[in-house]
């Protein structure tokens, strides 16, 4: 077995009245390559400052044998902590830290990070600010690591590539599954099947018993009933009459008896819930928004550019009506400018007359209008509000979020409502420019599913290979200047 270096041993964590985490037994070992999962909020950053020491649990005891490096996008950068060459591989430009780009000040924080030789690397979402490459070049750098790692990560592409076991934090709880996040995945849905056959099961057994002890009960009260009609003679011997009588007390007695025994093995049948459903879901484009152009969103000859710079020359491309067109590149190809471009209708970009857009971008969503949350989504769709409650569940807005103040939404719920708002609003084009950057990983599929569902033209910017490899029916890169085709 390999070597034990982190246990946690009836671990307890909570913030003000609310249980965080609740670990009887925990263990990090040599060479483990752990993915953390979970919805926002379950207290996956916690369990990794936990693991690093960074913080104390209430109850419990935390034992260390060896030593670990800790990465979070909160932590200030400092280049005089990185190794020169290892700047140079990560791309870090010369200069004072807070002058670099979001993904210029991961990317040197990385190469901090990997300056020094630990035993284990505990990761907190490094992926954020970091294009595709970025994200290939440090699931490199982090295969070839060969200690421990545990890794927290929306990035399921990520997960896939350096996982050999998933940690799924949910309720307080931490269950581990064996492989990567797609094993994870299956792993899921076979306990969801499982679940469906066990609720079948369950139903069809309590209505059964439940069919037996209402037979029962209706011998029970056929036996109240008038008697069989007996001879002169036999009505006059009383002690018969008697006799009959105490029979047929104790018969239904009896019956009842066995009815009501019956009724309690119904009740003390273990309950199996159903589970949680898959919606099936569709964004039928409105009658007054159909289009009969094949390319509602075309280029000729454009040319884009960032000051001085020339991000895109003479490129033309045609967006057919219904698919999704994922547009990737390196941070600062352009691909924000040229849906910026689309959005604008600007030179160069011809978009059917008919087309009516809807735009996502990479911003921070803040409301100033007092209004609630269902009456908000309720006002913008012509949907059913069972549409829109199914909706906003999927997104992790539930129950008490839904009589919320728009004022009183965090970043995370704002940006989750204003998907919502596009894909059941009254648009035939959509732009989504890096719509994960705040979803967890049920969000992310969910929008997968929104996606897949759209029945207008979607324009996808996004780093996220998973959510591209599974929703878009064409990909474009932006490369010297150009918009390639790939797929």
């Amino acid at each position: 077995m390999e070597q034990l270096l982190i246990k946690l041993t009836k671990v307890k964590l909570s913030f003000l009245d609310t249980q965080v985490l609740d670990i009887p037994d925990l263990s990090v070992y040599q060479s483990d390559r752990i993915g953390i999962v979970g919805n926002n909020g379950s207290g996956k950053s916690t369990l990794l400052k936990l693991l690093g020491g960074l913080m104390e649990p209430d109850t419990g005891q935390i034992l260390w044998h060896g030593e670990f490096g800790y990465f979070s996008q909160m932590d200030a950068p400092v280049t005089a902590e990185a190794d020169g060459a290892l700047l140079s591989r990560f791309h870090v430009p010369d200069g004072s830290p807070h002058l670099l780009s979001g993904g210029e000040q991961t990317r040197l924080k990385l190469a901090s990070l990997f300056s020094e030789y630990r035993e284990g690397l505990l990761i907190d979402e490094p992926t954020t600010h970091l294009d595709r490459d970025g994200i290939t070049f440090l699931a490199d750098e982090l295969r070839w690591y060969y200690g421990t790692l545990v890794l927290v990560s929306h990035d399921r592409w990520l997960l896939d590539e350096l996982a050999t076991k998933i940690w799924e934090v949910d309720d307080g709880r931490v269950t581990e599954f064996a492989g990567n996040y797609a094993d994870y995945e299956r792993h899921k849905q076979t306990e969801r099947k499982r679940q469906a056959e066990q609720h079948e099961q369950y139903v069809k057994t309590r209505k059964r018993l439940l069919a037996s002890a209402g037979e029962k009960m209706k011998k029970a009260d056929k036996i109240t009933g008038p008697g069989k009609q007996m001879s002169r003679k036999e009505t006059k011997a009383t002690a018969n009459r008697m006799f009959m009588t105490k029979s047929k007390g104790t018969t239904q007695n009896a019956a009842h008896q066995a009815a009501k025994t019956i009724e309690t093995r119904a009740d003390k049948l273990e309950k199996v819930d159903a589970p949680e459903q898959e919606q099936k879901l569709r964004f039928p484009v409105a009658t007054a928004l159909t289009m009969h152009n094949r390319f509602p969103v075309m280029a000729d000859r454009l040319t884009l550019k960032a000051d001085s710079r020339t991000l895109l020359k003479n490129t033309s491309f045609q967006s057919p009506f219904g698919q999704t067109i994922a547009i990737t590149g390196p941070n600062g190809s352009g691909k924000s400018t040229l849906v910026k471009a689309i959005r604008n209708r600007d030179e160069g970009i011809i978009l059917s007359p008919k087309a009516v857009i809807g735009a996502y971008e990479q911003l921070a969503y803040r409301f100033e209008k007092n209004e609630m949350v269902l009456h908000y989504m309720k006002a913008r769709t012509e949907a059913d509000e069972s549409m829109v409650r199914t909706m906003l569940h999927m997104m992790n807005l539930s129950g008490n979020d839904l009589t919320k103040s728009l004022l009183q939404v965090s970043g995370g719920e704002a940006a989750r409502l204003e998907l919502c708002r596009l894909f059941m609003g009254q648009y035939n084009v959509l732009i989504l420019d890096e719509p994960t950057n705040f979803l967890d990983l049920p969000c992310m599929e969910a929008l997968e599913q929104f996606i897949n569902a759209y029945e207008g033209t979607i324009l996808l910017v996004s780093h996220d290979q998973t959510l591209v490899d599974r929703t878009a029916d064409c990909v474009y890169e932006i490369e010297n200047r150009m918009l390639i085709r790939k797929k």
